[in-house]
């Protein structure tokens, strides 16, 4: 079974940046996507930005591609999201996601209905 662990959320100031944290365990191949989505209350769950294992193959939502930035560290089996810039309409709920793969050269899904294992989330508040 995989677990998903998201840590680094918390309160920091507009303009600031954050590294939130997802570590993985339970599984044995580096062929899985991985990928970080954000939700808020009575919201969809949105999509920001997935990775294949595999090869490290990145796919962005196109309103996360000037402040996001994903970071796998295959060793840690934990996948970094950078988000620079921060502004109150980064508020959310961001969960990580994880699903196996059977395609090492594929370009990761980007909808969350594509993700099997979730994490519990962890909170990002952006104060102005």
């Amino acid at each position: 079974q995989v677990q998903l662990v998201e840590s680094g959320g918390g309160s920091v100031q507009a303009g600031g940046s954050l590294r939130l944290s997802c570590t993985a365990s339970g599984y044995t191949s580096s062929q899985y996507y991985m990928g970080w989505f954000r939700q808020g209350s009575g919201s969809m769950r949105l999509s920001i930005a997935t990775i294949n294992l595999s090869n490290n193959r990145t796919h962005y939502a196109e309103s996360a591609k000037d402040r996001f930035t994903l970071s796998p560290d295959n060793a840690k089996n934990t996948l970094y999201l950078q988000i620079n810039s921060l502004g109150s309409e980064d508020s959310d709920m961001y969960y990580c996601a994880a699903s196996k793969t059977a395609n090492p050269y594929a370009l990761p899904p980007l909808s969350p209905f594509g993700y099997e294992y979730w994490g519990q989330g962890t909170q990002v508040t952006v104060s102005s």
